[in-house]
């Protein structure tokens, strides 16, 4: 699921939030980001998602933790770091079967109900409430990349909530250009929001070690805790997000303008590109002087 065409049709419209203007779409660029999967009970995630139709998508007999944190280094609404918390999920009238809405993500409604949205910027807490339903709030933040491994950690009333570790791939081979659906409860209200990614990933797949989360000792963080979660990622993956560069275009002098049929051509002065004036030919070298006649003949 790339980004959709009415993206650019809707181009330029706004919405406005506490008296700050939101132009649609908000963009990203040289962002970087970190996701990791993590096995969890499946009825106590169930638990967690309020009654409805949003219910959490059944790896085997287990479900699934999502842990996102992506580094906005340039947005149209400044810099910021999101740290989100997620359930994977699926959306009917009743779950999902095992797997099937891995594939079939359109049809089953595929996406993540998230818990927990700390990000670092009000701003964005604006935004996201104001605009999307999203239960973001402000928190410390911090989004680091060592030689081995890309970091970031949750604080809060300063404590710890989690910290969430993943280790750099050797390369970001893989393009990606895809949406997602977020699921979020805002003043009672199910609401869902897209998101979409367009960059290159470097992931590990079913790898022990590749993806770490650390729970602190904030009450948020027992929420997490309750949830059973193995300690060995699904996936890990960094990515770099960001429109592809703009083509550079080659720069070429003007071309000076033809006079129109009939007219006289204008002058150095009026040539708004003169070339510049011919050098002057060097002058002919002089003829050489007649041989003189030879003398009479003797008598």
């Amino acid at each position: 699921m790339g980004v959709p065409k009415r993206q650019e049709r809707l181009r330029g419209r706004h919405a406005y939030v506490d008296g700050i203007r939101f132009v649609m779409p908000v963009e990203s660029r040289n962002s970087s980001a970190m996701i990791a999967a993590f096995s969890i009970d499946w009825d106590k995630a169930r638990a967690l998602i309020p009654p409805g139709d949003v219910h959490p998508f059944r790896l085997w007999n287990r479900g699934v933790l999502v842990v996102t944190v992506i580094n906005y280094r340039e947005t149209d609404i400044g810099a910021y770091i999101e740290y989100s918390l997620a359930i994977a999920c699926t959306r009917g009238a009743n779950p999902a079967p095992r797997l099937l809405p891995g594939v079939l993500m359109s049809y089953f409604g595929t996406g993540q109900y998230v818990f927990d949205l700390p990000v670092s910027s009000e701003v964005s807490v604006k935004g996201g409430k104001g605009i999307w339903g999203m239960p973001k709030h402000k928190a410390n933040l911090d989004f680091v990349t060592g030689k081995t491994w890309a970091s970031s950690q949750y604080d809060l009333d300063g404590q710890m909530v989690s910290r969430f570790d993943v280790l750099l791939p050797k390369s970001y081979w893989l393009p990606l250009n895809m949406g997602a659906a977020n699921y979020c409860v805002f003043r009672g209200m199910m609401m869902k929001s897209l998101i979409y990614f367009r960059g290159k990933v470097g992931f590990y797949l079913m790898r022990p070690g590749s993806a770490r989360l650390v729970l602190g000792d904030h009450k948020r963080a027992e929420m997490i805790r309750g949830l059973d979660v193995d300690p060995n990622p699904i996936f890990a993956e960094l990515q770099r997000m960001g429109p592809p560069p703009k083509p550079v275009r080659k720069m070429h002098r003007p071309r000076k303008p033809k006079p129109p049929k009939g007219a006289a051509a204008p002058t150095a002065a009026e040539t708004p590109f003169p070339n510049p004036a011919p050098a002057a030919a060097p002058a002919p070298a002089p003829a050489a002087a007649p041989p003189a006649p030879p003398p009479p003949p003797a008598r």
